[in-house]
């Protein structure tokens, strides 16, 4: 008995020092996946502003009141959100940092609250987890028990405490 050719279901987008851009192909949702091991706290990778922007779209990082950045390289774009991530963007040093073990081939994920004051296309989160808060608006919209659980940058922290 023959059996069917494998149906390919992810295709290869870019690969990198750093880990691999996987597309699945049926929904075109693009995802970054290690392709080594990084420790907690290990810088995965610098990065600066391609492009700045003063509104925020679903594809920026927040710098500040105005002030959206495209991300450079632009394979970093492609780290999805989770309400349990394993990576954070420092904002004020440019770089990505292993909050915890990352295993080779587990895809990046970042709290995208932890860098946008109120998103500009707010989405119900599919991740799954345990502490998964369910629709993701922005950190303006967390509660500050819902906040203290997570890594903030810089803006948002500040920005946060003018708030009160």
């Amino acid at each position: 008995m023959q059996t069917a050719p494998a149906i390919q279901t992810i295709r290869l987008v870019v690969s990198t020092s750093i880990g691999e851009v996987r597309e699945d192909i049926a929904s075109g949702q693009k995802s970054f996946f290690a392709g080594r091991q990084f420790a907690a706290g290990e810088v995965i990778s610098s990065f600066a502003a391609g492009e700045v922007h003063t509104t925020p779209s679903y594809l920026t990082v927040q710098l500040g009141d105005n002030q959206h950045i495209l991300l450079n390289p632009e394979y970093l774009q492609y780290i999805n959100h989770s309400c349990n991530p394993n990576c954070f963007f420092d904002t004020t040093h440019l770089t990505v940092i292993a909050l915890r073990d990352i295993a080779c081939e587990e895809e990046f994920s970042f709290f995208y609250p932890s860098s946008e004051w109120d998103m500009s296309q707010p989405f119900v989160c599919n991740c799954r987890s345990q502490q998964c808060l369910g629709m993701i608006r922005g950190a303006k919209h967390l509660s500050a028990q819902q906040a203290s659980a997570y890594q903030l940058n810089h803006y948002i922290v500040g920005k946060r405490n003018l708030e009160g």
